[in-house]
């Protein structure tokens, strides 16, 4: 008998210390997890959530409309590129730089047809063209010799999509998604701060006192009424 308890205690002790190691190693990865979910949410701010903001305050059409490159200069040097329509990268200054001037009309590009570009009335024109909202980005997203070979060089003077800011009018960009731009900055909002929120609840349950005497205090009255009850 005496060896069957001293077999019970031992199990007992081999289930103990596995579950402290089960919640070390849980602790670990969520205390991994809540300083990766901190830095990921600041990394987000400049790179998602400001473009993304900045996006929906320049409210931009949904609908594409119609424009025509009228002019496209290719530069190099700080001194001469003191804007880009297109960057590869956006926190560096541009070094070489393809500006592209567009005319657009208000005209939707699926009404366009085959319409002369000749004796047009362009709502704006001569206005700064850029590849998204910020005028830059990364590969294999934004490829700017790609954007130059499409809208510059040889294509200028073709119809095109485009879409311009009913905010700030001159401002026109290749391409936008209203959808897009909603899922990003939900997102990037979200699940940063659901997996911050998750990893330090269970983390306090577990290693703040005054939290687990709170809700022992809230079980206890939950399971013995009071006596106005």
């Amino acid at each position: 008998m005496g060896a069957e308890g001293g077999g019970g205690g031992t199990i007992t002790a081999d289930v103990v210390t596995l579950m402290e190691k089960v919640k070390f190693y849980t602790s670990l990865c969520l205390g991994t997890t809540a300083i990766i979910s901190v830095f990921a949410f600041l990394f987000l701010v400049p790179f998602v959530v400001d473009p993304a903001i900045k996006a929906i305050m320049a409210d931009y059409d949904p609908n594409p409309v119609t424009c025509i490159a009228v002019s496209h200069t290719y530069a190099e040097g700080l001194r001469n590129c003191s804007w880009s329509s297109c960057r590869e990268g956006c926190t560096t200054a541009a070094l070489r730089c393809h500006q592209i001037l567009v005319n657009y009309t208000r005209v939707p590009f699926s009404e366009w047809g085959n319409r002369s570009t000749e004796n047009v009335a362009w709502d704006v024109g001569d206005t700064k063209f850029y590849v998204n909202s910020e005028g830059c980005g990364y590969p294999p997203r934004v490829n700017c010799s790609e954007f130059a070979k499409e809208y510059g060089y040889k294509n200028l003077m073709k119809p095109f999509p485009c879409y311009y800011s009913r905010t700030y009018p001159e401002k026109v960009v290749e391409r936008y998604s209203w959808k897009e731009n909603l899922k990003h900055l939900i997102l990037s909002f979200i699940v940063p701060n659901i997996l911050f929120g998750v990893s330090i609840g269970v983390l306090s349950y577990w290693y703040c006192p005054s939290c687990n005497r709170v809700c022992n205090k809230r079980t206890y009255v939950d399971k013995y009424p009071t006596k106005e009850e």
